[in-house]
């Protein structure tokens, strides 16, 4: 059975959720934590009258108890409740960047990233314009001076890139990096190729390659999320628009793309 068929066979109660901004408000505000009713006739700016028959119908459906004249979700509860403030996230990161998503290539980004997009709600977009023709890379370039920690995905490499990445290593900075083929065919050639001749004794670098095209751009620190994608037809890297964030979901959500990617990844070829 499909989501759909499973829709419209659930489609009272899914509806009735969705339908009903009562419901949802309470199903979102005790996500966050148990409420009393003077709470959710605050948040919701209703009348206890109002609130009462949307609280017997979430009991009698077993989303939420009372205990002491306070409201919680029951375990079941917590799953809706979850998932229903999961995709209002989803929807809002989709249309918060919706020009930056419809003119990049998604399908860069695995599936199991793309159904968590909505961790990167708390993003913001810097292009390279006017003045600022490089705003993208100096905003990533800081970003390696002020790292604990780097992992990075490189569709794309430069000498800055190179030589901040060389200046950390040799700092004690802990740095692994995943790069495709055509960016490790690249590092053959000079200046790069001296570079890494020089990281290798090294032990807090790692240099691993992609078995397959990598058609994203990651610099993930502890502090800050850099992500950046091709151009809507998957044939040219953008480096002149990117989505940054300090947010600790965000900055968890690279990790995962970064540990994503590593498991395909093969990194004795550069040893």
């Amino acid at each position: 059975m499909n989501g759909f068929e499973i829709y419209k066979k659930m489609d009272d109660d899914v509806q009735a959720i969705y339908r009903s901004r009562i419901l949802t408000e309470i199903l979102l505000s005790l996500n966050e934590g148990s409420r009393k009713l003077s709470q959710l006739r605050e948040i919701t700016g209703s009348t206890s009258q109002a609130l009462i028959p949307k609280l017997r119908k979430l009991e009698a459906d077993h989303l939420i108890e009372t205990k002491e004249h306070e409201y919680f979700l029951t375990q079941t509860g917590k799953i809706v409740a979850s998932g229903i403030a999961d995709s209002f996230v989803t929807f809002w990161t989709i249309n918060k960047f919706k020009h930056f998503w419809l003119r990049h290539y998604l399908e860069g980004i695995p599936s199991p990233l793309l159904k968590e997009i909505g961790c990167l709600y708390e993003s913001e977009v810097l292009k390279n314009r006017g003045m600022k023709i490089l705003n993208v890379y100096n905003n990533q370039l800081r970003m390696l001076k002020e790292a604990d920690h780097i992992y990075g995905i490189s569709s794309v490499v430069t000498k800055g890139y190179a030589d901040s990445i060389s200046e950390r290593v040799k700092e004690g900075i802990s740095i692994e990096l995943i790069v495709p083929f055509h960016v490790a065919e690249e590092l053959k050639q000079s200046p790069y190729v001296e570079k890494l001749a020089a990281l290798k004794s090294y032990k807090n670098f790692k240099l691993m390659l992609m078995n397959e095209d990598i058609k994203v751009g990651l610099i993930v620190t502890d502090k800050r999320l850099s992500l950046n994608l091709y151009k809507k037809e998957g044939v040219e890297y953008d480096i002149s628009t990117g989505l940054f964030s300090s947010d600790s979901k965000a900055i968890e959500w690279g990790e995962r793309l970064f540990w994503y990617c590593k498991g395909k990844a093969d990194f004795t070829k550069f040893q």
